[in-house]
């Protein structure tokens, strides 16, 4: 846009020139017979003569002191050339007002001839320099042109000091009828091509400063006509207006090169600036202010209002389920619904409420300047009620929930962080209890510290061997045999006693260790199953599930083909559980199965009917078995929908020739619906609850001896 608008400038001030130049030559006639004193028009030559030349000196002091450590290419090159521009037109107007510099005296042709010479060389070295790309260039390169611009300059007005005699009668005639011929057509013609090239170079990249250039050597070339028409009319006026033609080319060289050189990089580093204080100050993804902008604008608040008796609050919103939706779908859909989930919160903001993302999938806001904690309490409960939980992600329709922490300044804190601390305990309190909203109350504290410890002692409990596995028998409906078992994970903690998986599990999840966890859980089913065989035992199926860290490692096979190898057990006594969430990523869950299924393990969808998966995408995928959640055996004799569930998943299994087995059968009335609906199999308190491995052993496993 500001490139567009330089256009429309420069190609105004061209026109206009044009306009101005083209009536002075027509109208040259006219103005050789207006009666100006001829004193009057040596006064206006000497002012734009000098003008002239004060101009270049200022592109030489420009490219020789001013801003050095920014030195390029064609500042340099057009200081050396404007440096020896400037002399020879300070030459050229002073000895055409009949002044003799350096002693030196000349006659009106070779006056002529030092302007002339002045506009080729000013031609061809403007097209040079601004054609050839641009670069950075060291001090010593500066000097040493400047040096040879110093010895040159030097050199040549010595050589005129001590042939001005002979070079006035040598080149007299013959100069004036050759500057009047061949250098002035010539230097025309090099302004033109100079021109072309620079603009055909900056076709594709065309900065406003390469634009103040190509106007510079447009009004270069129409100073240059109208002194083309003095030489050949004789008209004093137009010389002058010509010389001040020239005098404006050179202010916009002059411009042109501090824009282009110093200007635009400037502006360009102050932009990037910018953009690193943006970034450091915006969350990349959804364009949201982070934490540290949070930090501020709480410490700003608490400055200005602190003793204003009114309550500030900061409430953090969490997104439910959102590492399995980000692990399932992956994490182009997780970033998607990051940004929406951001941009509706926005929405619901009023004039001097902000929001803000902290990381992962929490956001924050700032609810200011109310009269008490029950108004702020209020308004983030109206914020939470009020956004919409449909949201479409890649034409997919999702119901998403979130939960929210609310800490209330100066009620539950005076400080900047602690408020924010605090808030993010009541979040967690809340999605710990299953709620959508809970207001910071100070036994939180207590619990967070608890849950941190939990965490650290976990992360010691693999060493110290406290973790101990139970098994649940798994039953044929048609036979009543056993016909496999799951390994289940317990934790015996030496000061709190056996912690329930419902605490430690998603603990684990959050901290990554799970999948440590998980290797050893794997490994250890393993090992008692094959244990089991080499005691006599029957040989059954061991069940063990997989965490969606565990499903979404890259050598996922291999490490289950290592510990197959490593217990000897073989992979048609193993089967490993995923939960139908793990395989909404239809390609990875692909990879990852097909990976599996060439071991020869068997593979079951656990909790199926509680994910968001397609039944369609369900044929492809290289499974054996659903497991039906116990959520829909549990009611499926109360509840109809539960009951058409059931049978749905047990019929639409069939026509996929794959086995069901129903979780959480706890009575006789579930187990005959089941059987009723060709149900393979079951597990649930009705057959046994889960159980140590000896007693797994002398119940079950010797039985199915006998």
């Amino acid at each position: 846009m500001r490139i567009r608008t330089e256009e429309k400038k420069a190609a105004l001030q061209v026109g206009m020139g044009l306009v101005v130049m083209l009536s002075l030559i027509l109208l040259a006639s006219e103005i050789g017979e207006m009666r100006i004193p001829q004193d009057i028009i040596s006064t206006l030559q000497l002012m734009a003569g000098l003008f002239c030349g004060a101009i270049s000196f200022a592109i030489f002091a420009q490219g020789w002191i001013l801003f050095a450590d920014k030195l390029s290419r064609q500042r340099l090159y057009s200081a050396a050339l404007f440096s020896v521009v400037g002399i020879l037109d300070v030459l050229h107007i002073l000895t055409i007002s009949g002044l003799r510099p350096f002693g030196l005296e000349f006659g009106i042709n070779l006056s002529f001839a030092f302007l002339a010479v002045s506009h080729f060389i000013c031609a061809a070295g403007m097209s040079i320099i601004f054609f050839l790309p641009d670069r950075q260039v060291s001090g010593q390169h500066k000097i040493a042109v400047f040096a040879g611009t110093a010895i040159f300059s030097a050199v040549g007005i010595g050589l005129l000091y001590t042939y001005q005699s002979d070079l006035s009668i040598i080149l007299g005639d013959s100069l004036s009828m050759f500057s009047g011929r061949v250098i002035w057509s010539s230097t025309l013609l090099l302004y033109i091509v100079g021109m072309a090239a620079i603009v055909h170079r900056s076709r594709k990249d065309n900065p406003a400063a390469t634009i103040t250039v190509v106007c510079a050597m447009m009004f270069m070339m129409m100073g240059h006509l109208l002194l083309m028409n003095y030489h050949m009319l004789g008209n004093g006026l137009i010389m002058v207006l010509g010389q001040w033609y020239i005098g404006i080319s050179y202010y916009f060289v002059l411009r042109g090169v501090y824009r282009l050189t110093i200007e635009e990089p400037l502006l360009d580093r102050q932009a990037a600036e910018a953009r690193m204080k943006h970034m450091f100050y915006h969350d990349d993804l959804t364009g949201l202010p982070n934490l540290r902008r949070l930090k501020e604008r709480l410490n700003k608040l608490l400055n200005t209002h602190g003793h204003d008796e009114l309550c500030i609050g900061v409430a953090v919103v969490n997104i439910d389920r959102f590492k399995a939706i980000n692990d399932s779908l992956g994490y182009s859909a997780g970033d998607k619904l990051l940004m929406e989930v951001g941009g509706r919160l926005s929405q619901l903001c009023l004039d001097k409420e902000r929001i803000f993302r902290l990381g992962e999938d929490d956001f924050a806001m700032i609810l200011p300047q109310m009269s008490d904690a029950s108004e702020v309490e209020s308004r983030a409960r109206e914020m939470l009620a009020s956004l919409d939980p449909s949201i479409v992600i890649d034409e997919t329709e999702y119901h998403i929930s979130l939960s929210m922490g609310l800490a209330v300044y100066p009620d539950d804190a005076a400080e900047v962080d602690q408020i924010i601390q605090y808030s993010d305990m009541a979040v967690h309190y809340a999605k710990d209890r299953g709620e959508d909203f809970a207001r910071y109350m100070d036994f939180m504290k207590r619990a967070t510290q608890s849950r941190v410890e939990l965490e650290n002692d976990m992360r010691k409990a693999l060493e110290r061997e406290e973790f101990f596995l139970e098994f649940q028998p798994q039953f044929s409906l048609l036979s009543g045999k056993m016909v496999g078992m799951e390994a289940l994970v317990r934790w015996n903690h030496p000061k709190r006693g056996l912690i329930s998986p419902s605490e430690f599990i998603p603990l684990a999840e959050e901290s990554g260790l799970i999948v440590p966890l998980g290797e050893w859980v794997l490994r250890t089913a393993c090992q008692h199953n094959k244990q089991w065989q080499l005691d006599g035992y029957d040989p059954v199926c061991i069940s063990v599930n997989l965490s969606m860290r565990q499903f979404r490692q890259y050598n996922l096979a291999d490490r289950v083909d290592a510990i197959l190898k490593e217990v000897g057990l073989e992979a048609r006594y193993l089967e490993l559980e995923v939960t139908e969430s793990m395989t909404l990523d239809i390609e990875t869950a692909f990879n990852q199965l097909e990976g599996l299924k060439r071991l020869g393990v068997h593979i079951s969808i656990d909790d199926f009917g509680t994910g968001y998966s397609s039944l369609y995408y369900l044929k492809s995928l290289p499974i054996d078995r659903l497991k039906i959640d116990q959520a829909f055996v549990k009611e499926v004799m109360m509840d109809s929908n539960d009951a058409a569930i059931v049978s749905t998943i047990t019929t639409m299994a069939q026509h996929l020739k794959l086995k069901v087995t129903a979780e959480g059968v706890e009575n006789k009335d579930q187990l005959e619906f089941l059987k009723l609906q060709n149900c393979h199999e079951g597990q649930g308190y009705l057959f046994s609850k889960p159980v140590s491995a000896r007693v797994f052993e002398t119940e079950f496993l010797s039985q199915l001896a006998g």
